[in-house]
């Protein structure tokens, strides 16, 4: 017999951005750096994937376009964030704002709907898995 520990659970990290390339490029880094990311596109995915995932933290876009089938209201990171408040279960995940907004427009109003950061694109990459390190309350001084 062998007194080995299993392996840590890689942590869920949920990546809404309407722009795939931005889905991408942070999902590919989030892996690259030992986290589980997927991701959605829309406030619909993003309640879908909530729902199914239970992910530790999500970096979410503020701004998306109007629902192309004009059916229902009009989803923001802002909406977004009041929902996840409202489920009791959802209400602790951290949300990272990824934005390429005016930060002096939208990051003070951010972090008052209760992110726990606000980034700006282009995202240094650097930055972000060092922001989601701290927000998820993992040791930074180890970080590659």
């Amino acid at each position: 017999m062998t007194n080995q520990q299993p392996a840590a659970q890689a942590k869920k990290i949920l990546v809404v951005d309407d722009n795939e390339v931005i889905r991408k490029a942070v999902s590919l880094k989030l892996k690259a750096n030992g986290y589980e990311a997927f991701a959605a596109v829309d406030a619909s995915a993003t309640i879908k994937m909530v729902e199914q995932e239970r992910p530790d933290l999500i970096l979410l876009d503020i701004l998306f376009p109007p629902d192309a089938m004009g059916i229902g209201m009009h989803w923001d990171g802002f909406a977004i964030m009041r929902w996840l408040r409202s489920m009791s279960g959802d209400r602790d995940i951290p949300v990272i704002i990824i934005s390429g907004t005016d930060p002096a427009k939208y990051k003070e109003r951010c972090l008052a709907a209760g992110a726990a950061a606000f980034l700006h694109k282009p995202l240094n990459m650097d930055e972000l898995i060092a922001t989601v390190r701290t927000a998820l309350g993992e040791d930074t001084a180890n970080a590659v």
